[in-house]
C-alpha cells in the first residue's frame, strides 16, 4: 500500500507493481529492508546475479546505478532500458561515469508515456 501516492497515476502504478515484485538489495550496513518482498543479498554481486541469470522465464531488473556500472563493467547487461522523466532535478552523477570499457548499444523499442516520460530499450552490441 502507498503510504505517500503521487498526482500522477502513472507513477503510482508503477509503485504499485515495484511494490509486488521480490527484490535483492545489497548493503553493507542494512541488517533488514522493513519491505516483504526485499531481502538482503549474502552472497557477492556476480554470484548472485548468475544464480538468477540460471533461472528460467524472470526478467532481472536493477535500480541502482552502481550496480548497474558493475554489471555493465561484468558484460552482464543484455538490456538496458534507460527511463527519461521530463524533470530537471538539480545536478547530480553520470550514470556512466564509471564504465571501463566503451561499449555500444542498438536501441530495440521504445514506449511513450502520456506523462511525457519515455523508455528507450537497448541491447548491446557483441
Amino acid at each position: 500500500m502507498l503510504l505517500h501516492p503521487s498526482d500522477e497515476q502513472e507513477l503510482n502504478e508503477f509503485a504499485k507493481s515495484i511494490d509486488k515484485i521480490p527484490k535483492i538489495v545489497f548493503s553493507q550496513t542494512l541488517k533488514k529492508t522493513n519491505w516483504e518482498t526485499a531481502e538482503i543479498a549474502t552472497k557477492p554481486l556476480v554470484e548472485v546475479i548468475n544464480e538468477l541469470m540460471k533461472e528460467e522465464g524472470k526478467d532481472i531488473l536493477i535500480g541502482s546505478r552502481s550496480l548497474i556500472v558493475q554489471l555493465m563493467n561484468l558484460n552482464l547487461i543484455d538490456e538496458l532500458q534507460l527511463r527519461i522523466q521530463p524533470v530537471i532535478a538539480g545536478p547530480g552523477i553520470s550514470l556512466f561515469e564509471d564504465m571501463e570499457n566503451r561499449t555500444v548499444f542498438q536501441l530495440k523499442r521504445a514506449k511513450v508515456f502520456n506523462n511525457g516520460a519515455i523508455i528507450l530499450y537497448y541491447s548491446p552490441t557483441k
